[in-house]
């Protein structure tokens, strides 16, 4: 009889090392210098379709800023976004993970510290950002693989 994955073998894709994700998704990563307005970081933001930014000042990580850094920093303070300059709002210092940190970890990590992006990086490189949205896809991915490989074992397909 074929072996079906248990609860604890199926929880090793929340051990999976990021760096799987970011080879999956990616490693593009969206920067701004510190001393650009956030106009134009919005409209960066706007232009990719992503919700943060990493911001660098001489490829070294200095912060973070997002939409909701605009929206509570600028909108709600009655600020202009084309008068304030990025390192008067963004996230600083950054939380971050390293391509080892694994799923769980940088989970964990967003919860505690309530942040939605994570920057990744190797030694002082950012090679990477981690959304919230890119962990729950491999949450859902993850998930959904189990479930195949159940209906396989139901259905007698599963390899033996």
């Amino acid at each position: 009889m074929p072996a079906v994955k248990t609860s604890t073998e199926t929880k090793i894709h929340l051990d999976e090392p990021v760096m799987l994700l970011l080879r999956m998704k990616g490693a593009g990563v969206w920067s701004i210098s510190p001393d650009a307005t956030v106009y134009e970081a919005i409209d960066e933001m706007a232009d990719k379709g992503i919700g943060a930014l990493v911001v660098l000042r001489e490829g070294k990580l200095e912060g973070i800023i997002s939409e909701r850094d605009y929206a509570r920093k600028v909108v709600l303070k009655n600020k202009h976004s084309q008068e304030t300059l990025v390192r008067e709002i963004m996230s600083a210092p950054a939380f971050f993970v390293s391509p080892e940190n694994s799923v769980s970890e940088c989970m964990h990590m967003m919860t505690a510290h309530r942040v939605r992006h994570l920057p990744v990086l190797e030694g002082d490189t950012v090679v990477g950002i981690l959304s919230i949205g890119d962990l729950v896809n491999w949450i859902i991915g993850s998930h959904e693989q189990t479930i195949q490989q159940l209906q396989s074992y139901i259905t007698g397909a599963y390899p033996g």
